[in-house]
């Protein structure tokens, strides 16, 4: 949690960045100005770490060459997610033949940058170049683990943790495995794949990550927890959920999403909030962004946020202007609610 800095604290913090200060009668300015210029100039990033937590951002290679656009990127966020570049249709467009040129891309970046890079996603059924939806049966096996230990062991030490299955489950009330060729499989493909992942990767943090799984009433959110329940039960090698949290009017954030970051966290996992976006605009979106980022703040292993794009004109539903800079660039009234939000966060 934020404290005020004292005058003399910030003297001494100019005199050693070699700023000349103005002596006598005119050097009288008031600490509270002091103090509130200082903590003024903090950034999503450094007021989430004050918590104990990352504050990152899903990032387009191509807008990269956007000075506004990289600008924001390198002042206010920690950790780097690339939206789709290191999606399996990528990274492997044709069978055994890799290109990381894209995703190398963001992570040169990020590296320069200081800045960490999760990654996303290893697996996911719509995310699948041409050749790998003709296979089946053990083919498809054979390829789908193939490429979860090239890419994962190509990125080894440079990405801290993965997405390695996405969007697995179907939505309903059946609590069902959505059917994609993947599960065609066989029902233990989620947990090779997670195996595969480890071995590849042994430092790197695995995440199943998934959409509408925020509510703990929902049969999707429980089928969820019980498959990592069951991993963990069983020494499957999870370590951390991804609830993506995109919400909208019809869908805002909900009344028990503490209870379900808990629930999840207390099965021995980290939680991360990996795409988050809320439709809307003014009060009312800053209040649902307030909401989702207290959720986290409320418990210890909610360990970072990821706002799924930087400008209202770089999002996925851009019509829907759900994100914390507007498409100049400049801060909407939700960034100034998840600032103060992430200042009034336990300390770690």
């Amino acid at each position: 949690m934020r404290k005020p800095l004292s005058t003399s604290l910030i003297t001494a913090a100019l005199v050693a960045a070699g700023v000349l200060l103005p002596v006598g009668p005119a050097a009288a300015t008031p600490t509270d100005t002091l103090a509130t210029d200082t903590l003024a100039s903090a950034t999503l990033a450094s007021a989430a770490e004050r918590s104990g937590r990352y504050f990152g951002a899903g990032v387009q290679g191509y807008k990269l060459a956007d000075p506004v656009y990289t600008g924001i990127l390198d002042r206010e966020f920690a950790v780097v997610t690339p939206e789709n570049e290191m999606k399996l249709d990528a990274t492997e467009p044709q069978q055994g033949r890799f290109t990381f040129g894209p995703a190398d891309r963001i992570v040169d970046h990020a590296v320069r940058q200081g800045k960490r890079v999760r990654g996303h996603t290893l697996l996911w059924h719509p995310g699948q170049p041409s050749w790998l939806v003709n296979l089946q049966g053990a083919a498809l096996r054979q390829a789908m683990l193939n490429h979860v230990t090239q890419v994962a062991a190509y990125y080894r030490g440079r990405v801290f943790a993965w997405d390695v299955v996405n969007e697995a489950f179907a939505d309903g009330t059946s609590g069902a495995r959505r059917d994609s060729n993947f599960q065609r499989t066989g029902d233990d493909w989620i947990e090779a794949a997670f195996r595969a992942a480890r071995a590849a990767d042994p430092g790197a943090k695995l995440c199943y990550n998934d959409y509408n799984i925020e509510n703990w009433a929902h049969a999707k959110t429980q089928a969820v927890h019980r498959m990592v329940r069951d991993f963990r039960a069983r020494g499957v090698p999870i370590d951390c959920v991804g609830l993506q949290s995109h919400f909208t009017a019809n869908h805002p954030v909900p009344a028990d999403f503490a209870t379900t970051i808990r629930n999840f966290a207390a099965l021995g996992v980290d939680v991360q909030l990996t795409e988050l976006d809320i439709e809307g605009s003014g009060a009312t979106q800053a209040e649902n962004y307030r909401r989702a980022v207290t959720a986290c703040l409320a418990v210890s292993r909610c360990t970072g946020i990821t706002v799924w794009g930087i400008r209202d004109s770089d999002s996925w539903r851009a019509s829907g202007t759900p994100l914390l800079f507007d498409s100049t660039g400049a801060k909407k009234p939700a960034y100034t609610a998840v600032l103060n939000a992430l200042d009034g966060g336990p300390c770690p």
